[in-house]
């Protein structure tokens, strides 16, 4: 038998009259660290305790453990008593219900108030609306939720305090105000202290002090990483945020999200890393905004689209995460058109291109997807042979006038000049849009030229218009 033992918060008044009676009852007691008021209680009630052995292992948690475990081995019963409540912010605890059970030895959690309630009854704090407690010697694996107020404890040097300084600042102002608690619940030696965030680690310690962090409003928050931008897009939408951003829909933002995706590829036309880099984030931004309307909705969370990403990476890509032999990006291309039909239940290749994509950029995807598959001219030169055809059927169609006919040898003659493009190794997109930006600037060219005349486009005759033009094509190539 173990007892587990809660010591309480502070001195003899905190030891429950059950924890005393299972510490008198134990033939061997083991306290976690002396340093604790308890430990001149037992003494002066004539309890003999020994501890483990003192040690910086991060690891000391399980070495405690083993040492309780080999202890109760041994004999019977046994006490491990630990500061406050055992079962509260005490990892060793934790791993010694874990071991004793698999060794079959029975355990019982005999408690004493914890130190939560005496630090926050110093601090003056009602838990109303949640709590995180972290162990100091866990960060940076766990993260502070700011929302939330905190309670550090076994902050018990300025090195741990500088590591939670460090930590914290990525998520308050340095001037954020925090509370040192000293002996919380040893009467008359609790000490209260305020301080400013960037002076945490210039304090006293001890192993009897803990770390009180109040919640935070926005107004006070530092946001950043990925969390940060998910959590302020989270208040924006929330009842005390955004009036613009809580009437959003996923209807209403589909413009926004075309609109920001053009600006990414004019930053990337323009080589500007910083507007790149500030583009990017307005777009990922509207992803998050996506995300977030969903989880509202308690459809899904950024997190599942990222993980849905992370599994759909992996499998696309056998070469590189299993053993498929693929050595070329045309074979890379053909398998992942294959593992995506698969996936996705498609029974054509053509499937999945969305409706809504630019008819260009539709049509480019439709002509790569349907070359893969094998429906292909041999060369450009068969290319080329068939844009003459697709020509000469628009020029009967328009001496027909048929207006539907016209409007079809239109597409097909689009859709022929998008199979050049490709063959000639050319994305057609790019090339109008480039093509649009050279007649936009040489037609400002030309009135530029008209107005040094003195002289409207609209009042020149055709010989006038084309002699501006060809001007404008020399000055602006």
């Amino acid at each position: 038998m173990i007892y587990l033992v809660g010591l309480g918060a502070g001195g003899a008044r905190e030891i429950s009259a059950e924890a005393l009676g299972a510490l008198r009852r134990a033939r061997r007691v083991i306290l976690r660290t002396a340093h604790h008021p308890a430990a001149t209680t037992l003494r002066l009630a004539g309890i003999e305790f020994e501890t483990p052995e003192e040690s910086d292992n991060p690891d000391r948690a399980r070495q405690i453990a083993e040492f309780v475990l080999n202890a109760a081995r041994e004999v019977n019963p046994i006490a491990y008593a630990t500061p406050g409540h055992p079962l509260i912010a005490e990892e060793s605890v934790r791993l010694v219900l874990e071991m004793a059970q698999e060794a079959g030895i029975h355990t019982r959690i005999v408690p004493s108030r914890s130190f939560l309630e005496p630090v926050l009854e110093a601090v003056g704090y009602a838990m109303s609306h949640g709590l995180q407690v972290l162990d100091a010697g866990t960060l940076p694996r766990v993260e502070p939720n700011p929302n939330l107020a905190q309670i550090y404890y076994q902050l018990e040097t300025p090195e741990l305090a500088q590591r939670v300084k460090t930590h914290l600042l990525r998520h308050y102002p340095p001037d954020f105000p925090v509370t040192l608690v000293h002996a919380a619940g040893v009467e008359g030696a609790t000490e209260v202290k305020t301080v400013p965030l960037d002076q945490l680690d210039r304090q006293r310690y001890d192993p009897l002090t803990s770390l009180f962090v109040p919640p935070a409003p926005p107004r006070q928050r530092r946001f950043e990483g990925f969390t940060g931008l998910v959590e302020i897009v989270s208040i924006l939408r929330s009842p005390e945020g955004c009036p613009w951003d809580r009437e959003q829909t996923h209807e209403s933002l589909k413009p926004y999200l075309i609109e920001e995706a053009y600006e990414v590829i004019d930053a990337i036309e323009t080589g500007d890393p910083e507007r790149l880099c500030e583009e990017l984030g307005d777009l990922l931004l509207q992803v998050v905004m996506h995300s977030q309307l969903a989880k509202e909705q308690g459809l899904f969370d950024i997190e599942r689209v990222i993980q849905q990403l992370n599994e759909k990476l992996v499998q696309r890509h056998p070469h590189v995460f299993g053993e498929v032999a693929l050595e070329k990006a045309d074979e890379v291309l053909r398998n992942w058109d294959r593992l995506k039909r698969e996936q996705k239940g498609h029974t054509s290749i053509l499937e999945g291109i969305p409706r809504s994509m630019p008819a260009l950029l539709r049509a480019l995807e439709v002509s790569k997807r349907a070359a893969r598959a094998g429906f292909e001219w041999r060369d450009i030169e068969g290319v080329l042979q068939k844009l003459e055809e697709e020509e000469r059927e628009l020029r009967h169609a328009i001496q027909s006038g048929e207006t539907a006919r016209i409007d079809a040898e239109i597409g097909d003659l689009l859709f022929t000049m998008v199979n050049v493009a490709r063959h000639a190794g050319i994305d057609p997109e790019e090339s109008l849009r480039r093509m649009v930006d050279r007649f936009i600037q040489r037609f400002r060219q030309m009135e530029s030229a008209a107005q040094a005349q003195g002289r409207r486009l609209e009042s020149l005759s055709e010989e006038e218009w084309e002699q501006l033009w060809q001007q404008a094509k020399q000055q602006q190539g």
